[in-house]
């Protein structure tokens, strides 16, 4: 019997009630991105890119120039004083190949086929008008796509993530290590840059999966064996770790599950998200919050979703969408529980207070906390049933909905259902207006 929370048909915090089923796609849909306020792109492994309108569903463009499945994506929006901003994609392939599309018309502006291996990962530092690829090495580009820099060959794992960091600096995910990545201004070519390797961070001990910047202050990465790392952005030390995300005293009324061992696919750490107060974990097939000023986990759901939790984001409410293999898609809400004083805490749990170097005072601060700390629980509130394979991925577009990507193929745009109602109530009603069909007395 499945130990997953299930909701009955009343759903009523549940919002999204009618779906639109946008199809184009040959293959697995792995990757949504936001353009503005009212367009997405979709990628996957057919190697197609696809433009949608949010708002009603069209299909806006259908680009083609790569020949095998796509590996990144990124927006890049150029805001040159002289000109309307240009919406831009970059689009990565294991054809060892970007191409630069043009959001307007459609068109490919520019491609670069000169990399030696696949590009796993394109982040943009739009405060520096560059961009960045990782792969077997990483390159530093402009908006013209002129090579700027490189570093020398890495391993043959490669560079599988990037998150930027403040003075210009990035983070390199390379199988268990961390590469810190400065870029300096070159002073022999006027707009050039130089990346220079400045830190090597050997924390974790399995491969890194998730990388998410919380603040200018603060990074957090997550690994394959379930270690969420909390960093300073600035001179890269280790602010906190967590390392008992499976661990069942993390949620002491859960019911215990009989293992015989413990496999890693159920505590690794497929995806983080952050808003200033909290980072929220995918780790298997649960969903957890960890506070950052706390220094803990301060709710869970363990067994959020049948399968592995692909994708978690937060919304602007007290909500959190999550999706899975199962191809499910779940709404939360995080929500304050009444809790009985706290029993005193193990020495060592959780290895949160300073790492050995706090003094008895700092535990005795650190206890009392935890005393005096509202305790939150997750609430299944809404559940989103339309894929039938696994959903890889979704993006929040607020009124206009949410659009999720999968594995079967379809890309579903989700709409408030009442919303709608009242929109086409609307629309008939002016409709009506404008023929002289309604008689306003």
């Amino acid at each position: 019997k499945s130990s997953v929370q299930t909701i009955g048909e009343e759903q009523i915090q549940n919002p999204y009630t009618e779906l639109l089923v946008l199809k184009g796609h040959q293959d697995i849909v792995r990757f949504l991105v936001q353009i503005d306020d009212c367009r997405f792109a979709s990628a996957g492994d057919d190697g197609i890119i696809f433009l949608w309108n949010a708002q009603t569903g069209e299909k806006l463009f259908e680009l083609h120039g790569h020949t095998h499945k796509i590996t990144a994506i990124a927006p890049f929006s150029s805001s040159d004083a002289s000109e309307e901003k240009n919406h831009l994609i970059l689009t990565a392939s294991a054809d060892k190949t970007v191409i630069v599309w043009d959001c307007t018309t459609g068109r490919q502006v520019q491609k670069v086929s000169c990399f030696h291996s696949t590009v796993k990962c394109l982040t943009v530092l739009q405060r520096l008008d560059v961009w960045l690829s990782g792969g077997s090495d990483l390159c530093v580009w402009n908006r013209k796509l002129d090579l700027l820099c490189t570093t020398s060959h890495l391993t043959d794992a490669g560079i599988s993530a990037l998150v930027e960091l403040p003075k210009n600096c990035v983070a390199a995910a390379v199988g268990k290590e961390l590469i810190i990545f400065r870029l300096i201004a070159s002073s022999d070519k006027s707009e050039g840059w130089d990346v220079l390797e400045v830190k090597r961070l050997v924390d974790h001990h399995d491969n890194i999966l998730s990388l998410v910047s919380v603040n200018d202050l603060t990074f957090v990465t997550g690994s394959h064996v379930g270690e969420l790392i909390v960093w300073d952005a600035l001179d890269w030390t280790k602010q906190a770790c967590e390392c008992n995300f499976w661990d069942s005293s993390v949620q002491p009324d859960a019911q215990p599950e009989i293992k015989l061992s413990q496999s890693t696919n159920e505590t690794s750490v497929q995806h983080l998200t952050s808003d200033e107060e909290c980072v929220f974990a995918a780790v298997g097939k649960g969903i957890y919050v960890y506070n950052l000023q706390m220094k803990r986990v301060i709710a869970c759901q363990r067994t959020a979703h049948d399968s592995s939790v692909l994708h978690i984001e937060k919304l602007p409410n007290r909500q959190l969408i999550s999706c899975s293999e199962d191809g499910s898609v779940r709404i939360w809400e995080l929500r304050e529980k009444q809790q009985l004083p706290a029993e005193p805490v193990p020495t060592g749990f959780f290895n949160m207070w300073g790492f050995g170097r706090a003094n008895k005072q700092a535990n005795q601060a650190a206890k009392k906390m935890q005393e005096n700390t509202t305790m939150h629980f997750l609430e299944l509130v809404g559940d989103l049933i339309g894929h039938s394979s696994a959903v890889q991925m979704f993006l929040y577009f607020g009124e206009l909905g949410l659009v999720t990507c999968s594995a079967d193929h379809l890309i579903i745009l989700w709409k408030d259902g009442e919303r709608e109602s009242r929109l086409r109530s609307l629309t008939l009603f002016q409709k009506l207006a404008q023929n002289g069909d309604l008689q306003l007395k």
